[in-house]
C-alpha cells in the first residue's frame, strides 16, 4: 500500500470547521492515502471552530514544494478567509489545477478560495448556502451536495463531508475503494432527509442551569471523527461540552493520527457532576476507557442517578456491556462488536435511545447521534434547526 498511497494535503487554520477537516482526514487515511495536515498559521496548534483544538502535522510553509495528488480545503470562518489570503496555498492550488491534479473544497472554501482565485470560471460548483450568491459570480452554481467538474470537486458543509470525501476516494482510487469507504464508515443511506432514531422507555432528559453540562472523555486511540463530531454539533446547540483526556497529557492522538487537545484531564473533571457522559469510539480508546476506574465509576454513578449516559461505536460493547451498564437496556454498536452485546435485538439501528441511555454505530452515524442528544435535551425543533444548519 505504501508504494501506491496517494498524497493528500489538508490545509487548516484558526477558525477551520473541525468536523469537515477531521472527516476528510479520516476517510482518506482509512482508504490508504498519505494525508498531511498542514497549518497555515505560524504554529502547529490550530484553534478551530466550536472550541476544538488540534495539532497539525506540519506548517504549510514546510511542504509548499511537495507534490500532492489531492489538495482539499475545509470550510469554516474565519478559517476560509485565512486560506483564501494565504499566497503560498493559492500558488499550490493553482499549480495543482494547471498540472491536472485534483483539488477539492467544501463549505465556504469553494466561493472564498477557489472562486476568488479564478479556478471556477466556466465550471460547475457548489458551496454552503449563504455563499451561493458569491459563488454564482465566479462559477456555475449548483445546489447539489457534491459537484464534480473535471479535476475540481466541491461540496456544501459539515453534513455533506462524508459524501464529499468518498467522492474524492473514488477520484483517487476508483469505485471499489469508494464503496469500501461507504460500508466502513456507515454512510447515511438517505442524506438530506430528516434524521431519525428509535426510542424505547421514553424518559424526559433534564438539566440544571441554562444548558446541559456534558463530559466527553478522549484517549489515545479514540475515534476522532466521532469525538469532534459530537463536540461540534453539541456546542452548536450551546451545550457546555468538557473534553476530558484520560491519561496524563491534554494532547491525545486519535485512531487515525489526528492530534486533539482536550480541555482538562479526567482526573480534574471527575469531581463535578454532568447532565450527560458520552463516549466516542475507537478500539484502543475504548479499551483505555474500560480500564479507567475513575471513568467507570462516573458512568455507574450516572446510571444509578438515572442521568443520561451513552456511547457510539466500540464503547457500547467494550465499556458499557462488561460493566453492567447495558443491563435491561436496548443498545447498538459498531458492526465489528455486535457479538459482544448480550442483547442483539437492536444492533441494526443507527441510533437507539432507551430511557437515559443513548447508543450509536460509528463515524457515519455521529451527526444523527448528536442530534438525538440535542432533541432529548432541547426538543425536536432544535434538533431540526441544527440539522438544517449543518446540511445533514
Amino acid at each position: 500500500m505504501a508504494s501506491s498511497a496517494k498524497k493528500v494535503l489538508v490545509p487548516v487554520a484558526n477558525g477551520t470547521e473541525p468536523l469537515e477537516a477531521v472527516v476528510m482526514i479520516y476517510v482518506l487515511r482509512r482508504s490508504g492515502a498519505e494525508v498531511t495536515v498542514a497549518s497555515v498559521e505560524k504554529q502547529l496548534q490550530v484553534d478551530a471552530c466550536h472550541g476544538v483544538k488540534f495539532v497539525a502535522d506540519s506548517l504549510l510553509s514546510d511542504c509548499s514544494d511537495a507534490v500532492f495528488d489531492l489538495i482539499m480545503l475545509p470550510g469554516g470562518l474565519p478559517g476560509g478567509e485565512t486560506l483564501k489570503n494565504c499566497g503560498v496555498l493559492e500558488n499550490m492550488v493553482k499549480k495543482q489545477d494547471a498540472e491536472g491534479r485534483l483539488n477539492g473544497a467544501i463549505c465556504c472554501a469553494p466561493a472564498l478560495a477557489l472562486g476568488s482565485w479564478g479556478l471556477l470560471k466556466g465550471r460547475k460548483a457548489t458551496c454552503y448556502p449563504v455563499f451561493m450568491e458569491q459563488l454564482a459570480s465566479c462559477a456555475t452554481a449548483v445546489e447539489s451536495r457534491v459537484v464534480i467538474d473535471g479535476k475540481i470537486v466541491t461540496s456544501r458543509g459539515p453534513g455533506t463531508t462524508l459524501e464529499f470525501s468518498v467522492s474524492l476516494v473514488e477520484q483517487l482510487y476508483g469505485k471499489e475503494k469508494a464503496n469500501e469507504a461507504v460500508e466502513r464508515s456507515l454512510l447515511r443511506p438517505n442524506p438530506g432527509e430528516d434524521y431519525t432514531f428509535i426510542e424505547l422507555n421514553q424518559t424526559k432528559w433534564t438539566f440544571d442551569g441554562s444548558t446541559p453540562q456534558v463530559i466527553l472523555p478522549i484517549a489515545d486511540g479514540s475515534e476522532e471523527t466521532e469525538a469532534v463530531g459530537l463536540i461540534d454539533i453539541l456546542r452548536r446547540a450551546k451545550a457546555k461540552v468538557v473534553v476530558a483526556a484520560v491519561g496524563n497529557s491534554l494532547e491525545v492522538v486519535g485512531s487515525w493520527k489526528v492530534k486533539l487537545v482536550a480541555d482538562v484531564l479526567l482526573a480534574d473533571a471527575e469531581i463535578l457532576t454532568y447532565d450527560l457522559i458520552v463516549l466516542p469510539g475507537g478500539l484502543v480508546g475504548a479499551q483505555t476507557f474500560a480500564s479507567c476506574g475513575k471513568l467507570v465509576n462516573m458512568l455507574k454513578k450516572q446510571a444509578e442517578s438515572n442521568k443520561p449516559y451513552g456511547a457510539i461505536c466500540a464503547p457500547s460493547a467494550l465499556v458499557l456491556e462488561p460493566h453492567g451498564l447495558l443491563k435491561g437496556k436496548k443498545a447498538t454498536t459498531n458492526p465489528s462488536f455486535c457479538e459482544k452485546l448480550s442483547d442483539k435485538s437492536h444492533i441494526e439501528y443507527r441510533v437507539v435511545v432507551d430511557g437515559n441511555l443513548v447508543t450509536s454505530r460509528g463515524p457515519g452515524t455521529t451527526m444523527e447521534f448528536a442530534l438525538a442528544i440535542i432533541e432529548k435535551f432541547f426538543g425536536r425543533e432544535k434538533g431540526l434547526e441544527i440539522a438544517k444548519a449543518t446540511l445533514l
